[in-house]
């Protein structure tokens, strides 16, 4: 649980907000005393008192009540194939609206996008489009071909004001939804959305909390585990990434902790991405992840018991292929982010051996 203590907004950039559309009232809080009240929207849990923030800089106190400032904000946007987020066995050569806001849950200081994630979620930025309503989000994700909607970029689990309203949307224009996340949801925020969202694509960055402490500011991973499972139980599809970080989380240790885990709890046909770290924001000196780690990443997974490992940022002839675990035939052929269906029929089995691979058509 973290207590807040940033600077109180100014009225002036609260009614600059409120007329953009952006405040709206949070959907899970814990009113305290003495005006202060716990957000249940990520697994933070955070105590903000009157006129502070949250961790994420998207939640304000105002008056005891929390509001998020990101409702309608939108910073980054683009049609990209769903094998983009990366997810590869759910509506394969699909295009997948995907949107960002500002803030995150995380401080992870080898971001990619930094820029967003620690934006202020208070600050009209001029990078973001603001009063973006859900009906004009699935329009827009419609007209540009897409047959589903993805929240990516930076954390669905601080936006769920806003991604609820377009995943009812979105399901009602018969379009799939996606939470790209770093698995900080809480049970409480998973239990609302779930009827509504179908993929749940979620880091699992390591099996040690100490890689979370020291790289992320979380105390524990646990609950990250936790909901992954929950959302697998409510019928989601899932799919876990493991950015492979030379020195922190490449071990043969962790990776195998990391692969089991997987098998053991969210089931042996859950694609695993390994993928490769580059140097970034504060870890700009540590080297690209060697090929030789994310190929021995491959095999133990397999060797843990896991049918599906793919390798990521990193381009090999065969490394995001899929193939059937049975007859070893060539099901999907994916270069880039394109992917040619070769093996799989439309009820998700290899169509040589009938082997049911877990994929959605």
């Amino acid at each position: 649980m973290d207590e807040s203590k940033t600077a109180k907004p100014s009225e002036k950039t609260l009614e600059l907000l409120r007329e953009k559309g952006a405040l709206k009232e949070s959907l899970i809080q814990e009113r305290l005393k003495e005006g202060r009240a716990r957000c249940g929207v990520c697994q933070r849990m955070c105590v903000i008192s009157p006129g502070a923030t949250g961790y994420c800089k998207t939640v304000v106190n105002i008056e005891g009540v929390l509001y998020t400032t990101i409702y309608g904000v939108i910073s980054s946007a683009a049609a990209d194939p769903i094998e983009k987020k990366p997810v590869f066995h759910y509506k394969p050569g699909s295009l997948c609206y995907s949107v960002g806001s500002l803030g995150c849950s995380f401080r992870c200081v080898f971001c990619q996008n930094w820029q967003i994630a620690y934006a202020d979620g208070l600050s009209a930025d001029s990078i973001c489009r603001y009063g973006v309503t859900a009906e004009a989000l699935i329009s827009t994700a419609q007209r540009t071909g897409c047959t589903g909607v993805a929240w990516t970029y930076n954390e669905p689990a601080i936006w769920l004001n806003y991604t609820l309203d377009c995943a009812k949307l979105a399901k009602e224009a018969g379009l799939y939804t996606v939470y790209v996340t770093n698995g900080s949801a809480t049970e409480a925020h998973l239990d609302i959305i779930a009827p509504y969202l179908d993929v749940y694509r979620v880091d699992i960055k390591s099996m040690s909390d100490e890689f979370y402490r020291k790289l992320i500011k979380l105390p524990s991973s646990k609950g990250i585990r936790e909901v992954a499972v929950r959302a697998r139980n409510k019928g989601m599809h899932i799919e876990c990434v493991t950015n492979v970080i030379p020195g922190w989380n490449d071990s043969e240790s962790n990776l195998r902790e990391t692969a089991r885990w997987i098998a053991d709890n969210l089931g042996d046909a859950v694609p695993w991405h390994v993928t490769r770290f580059y140097p970034y924001a504060k870890l700009a000196d540590v080297p690209p992840t060697p090929l030789s780690v994310l190929e021995r990443a491959v095999r133990i997974g397999r060797e843990e018991g896991l049918k599906f490992v793919y390798l990521g940022n990193v381009v090999t002839a065969e490394g995001e292929n899929t193939y059937c675990p049975t007859c070893g035939e060539l099901m999907i052929k994916r270069i880039g982010f394109e992917s040619r269906i070769v093996g799989v029929t439309q009820e998700g089995r290899c169509r040589y051996d009938g082997t049911d691979l877990g994929i959605v058509m």
